[in-house]
């Protein structure tokens, strides 16, 4: 069951909450992208129509119909995002769709550190109307230094204004653009998309204006990522309203800059054309309202991307690492490590671009391969779904074609600054492949034995005298997938490294599941007294609080008399002791002795260096107790083959020293 079912309630209250939270990046893009269009080029009816065409397209195109109305039907259990779809559709035979997941979940990273910086910058350069010399870079810096700060704190006493903050600024967005439309209503001509296409074909270089247009629709796929927050209803329901307000205010811009034919932004003083819309008595508190929507967009991208990482933790794209939870709201989450990463990012975005202008030229290049990677997940959820395959086919390519067009137009901002993304998003993509492929070699060489071969003896031990006890209950976390199997390397620990006798051996193994929110378990007694293993079946958004959730299984199995757990120690008897409980976790480290591919090699020495950057096993399963030992054990994967020859004293009589 979808931890969220109830999110698809439409009210007032879930609509507004949608507003706050969904709608920030995509929001926020009348900031910027008729700048971006124009660029510097003089204004023309040609340009100014055919850019606000090709807007209008996009947007109807790209994020209603592909995001709103049909991929948010691949909701898994309520969940959105690229990873969720994924494990909606792993299971089928193309193994190679792992591919697109990660790349696409490491170029939707990378958007989310370049979206904070031109967001907010873009905003806070609104003040240089009022004085030029006002020095933009460190409030713009400052502003994301305070934003980052209070992420440990969570954001729910916060987030309650994020709706408000959104519904002022859509209601802002709606009123000036009418104000400005009214100047001039002819600009509605541009809904006619001859105009994108006598810009796009009969304009020189006007191909390549898809670069710009691409920035009014690049929030998309945020929105379908945080789908789970809000449901899909009400992402439906509220993006008619946001939709004609940002449609209203870009129609509003281009209806500005139909009064300064001729002219470039800048004769016009460097102008946005955002601003330029606003009356002068209403710049100060426009850009107070700009600038507090910029921080709620950068918030949801911060959120966003802590949900993103938790995910690949989850699905194994992602080494370990300290995850928190500040507050008691459902799916809010804190990692400090992503936190600081996307901090140092954002900053170096600021100080090396300086301008919101000059980010332009990075953005929108990784968040288009995100999109075509969501198209191809997407086909094979169609597919899973029973679609008819003529509709699909149509459907996906469709989709590949205009997303294809603005990833060749995109192209070009690559010298320009678009390698800045591209690096960051192929940095994060080689982390989840060599921890995905590295672990996977790993466990690929785990040696697993049949535990009922070892059934006997580990009873045996278990009523040893002659053997100091070791703990009543003995807890080992085993990596085997079946109940009847266990790993060579947990055997060796119990029976030959010091042998441990225990009343109950427990096994506790972790299944991801590809439910985001399930909690199950299954028990099977081996052994009645003796051994007992337990299977945890979690949700890729479920934190592993192993410690908390035995606890809970031990408690429900002794009340209902499945097991003795009590301390058998015959000295404690009058006195009560409360249940006596030993973890032992099994690490590995990479052998010398190992004969491997270089690939391999490389794979498993990146994998073993991230498990060290990560957090530790114990606190990676939510084993907060004293009571946790962690033995090491040497990973081969391929022994080298030695062979020695023997020789005799007569022999050693001709080997000649030197």
């Amino acid at each position: 069951m979808s931890g969220h079912s109830h999110s698809n309630r439409v009210t007032a209250g879930t609509l507004l909450v949608t507003l706050g939270i969904i709608f920030g990046d995509i929001g926020t893009s009348p900031l910027y992208v008729l700048k971006a269009i124009l660029g510097s080029a003089p204004i023309s009816e040609v340009l100014v129509l055919g850019g606000l065409s090709c807007v209008f397209w996009t947007i109807t195109l790209l994020t209603t119909i592909k995001y709103v109305a049909i991929t948010l039907n691949a909701d898994n259990n309520g969940e959105g995002g690229i990873f969720s779809l994924y494990a909606l559709i792993r299971r089928m035979k193309a193994k190679w769709l792992i591919f697109p997941a990660i790349l696409g979940g490491c170029t939707l990273l990378a958007d989310g550190i370049i979206t904070p910086p031109i967001s907010v910058s873009s905003a806070i350069e609104g003040l240089e109307i009022l004085n030029k010399d006002i020095p933009t870079i460190p409030i713009v810096i400052g502003i994301l230094t305070v934003l980052f700060a209070i992420q440990q704190f969570g954001t729910k006493l916060v987030g309650r204004f994020f709706g408000p903050v959104m519904l002022l600024w859509f209601g802002m967005l709606a009123v000036l653009g009418v104000i400005a439309m009214s100047i001039d209503f002819s600009v509605l001509r541009a809904l006619n998309p001859m105009y994108a296409y006598d810009m796009l074909v009969n304009t020189k270089g006007g191909f390549f204006l898809l670069g710009g247009v691409f920035l009014c629709t690049t929030g998309a796929e945020a929105l379908y990522s945080d789908l789970g927050h809000c449901g899909k209803q009400n992402v439906r329901v509220s993006w008619a309203f946001v939709k004609v307000s940002l449609l209203l205010n870009y129609f509003g811009q281009g209806a500005w800059l139909l009064q300064h034919q001729g002219k470039t932004l800048k004769d016009l003083g460097d102008a946005n054309p955002f601003f330029g819309i606003m009356p002068s008595w209403f710049l100060v508190p426009g850009i107070i309202i700009a600038a507090m929507a910029a921080i709620v967009a950068s918030q949801a991208l911060i959120s966003g991307s802590f949900t993103l990482i938790n995910e690949a933790i989850r699905l194994n794209f992602w080494p370990k690492v300290k995850v928190r939870y500040p507050t008691d709201v459902r799916g809010q989450i804190f990692i400090p490590m992503v936190n600081t990463m996307l901090w140092i990012g954002c900053i170096g975005v600021v100080l090396y671009f300086r301008r919101s202008s000059e980010m332009e030229h990075a953005y929108g290049l990784a968040i288009v391969l995100t999109m075509l990677m969501t198209t191809l997940l997407l086909a094979f959820y169609m597919r899973l779904k029973k679609y008819p395959l003529p509709l699909i086919i149509l459907i996906v390519l469709f989709f590949l074609a205009l997303e294809g067009s603005f990833l060749a137009a995109n192209l070009q901002k690559f010298l320009h600054g678009g390698y800045v993304a591209l690096i960051g998003a192929m940095a994060l993509f080689a982390v989840m492949a060599v921890w995905h492929f590295g672990k996977r070699i790993a466990n690929r060489f785990q040696d697993s034995e049949d535990l009922e071969k070892y059934k006997p003896t580990l009873i045996a031990l278990s009523n040893d005298m002659g053997v100091p006890k070791f703990a009543t209950n003995l807890v080992f976390m085993t990596n085997a997938n079946h109940a009847n199997e266990i790993e060579k390397t947990v055997i060796y620990s119990i029976l030959k490294r010091q042998p441990k006798r225990a009343d109950i051996y427990w096994f506790l193994h972790v299944h991801v599941t590809d439910d985001p929110y399930t909690m199950d378990y299954k028990v099977d007694v081996i052994a009645k007294e003796d051994i007992i293993r337990v299977d945890f079946y979690l949700g890729f958004r479920v934190e592993p609080r192993i410690n908390l959730f035995f606890r809970k299984v031990v408690e429900d199995m002794v009340s209902k008399n499945e097991v003795d757990v009590s301390p058998r120690y015959d000295s404690l008897l009058d006195y009560k002791a409360g249940s006596d409980f030993r973890f032992v976790l099994i690490e590995k480290y990479l052998s010398g002795e190992n004969d491997l591919s270089v690939i391999d090699r490389l794979l498993l020495r990146g994998y073993f260096l991230l498990k060290k950057v990560g957090t530790s096993p114990e606190k990676a399963f939510g084993l907060e107790t004293s009571s946790v030992s962690i033995e090491k054990f040497p990973l081969l994967v391929n022994p080298v083959n030695v062979t020695l020859n023997r020789i005799t004293n007569a022999k050693l009589e001709h080997v000649t020293e030197e």
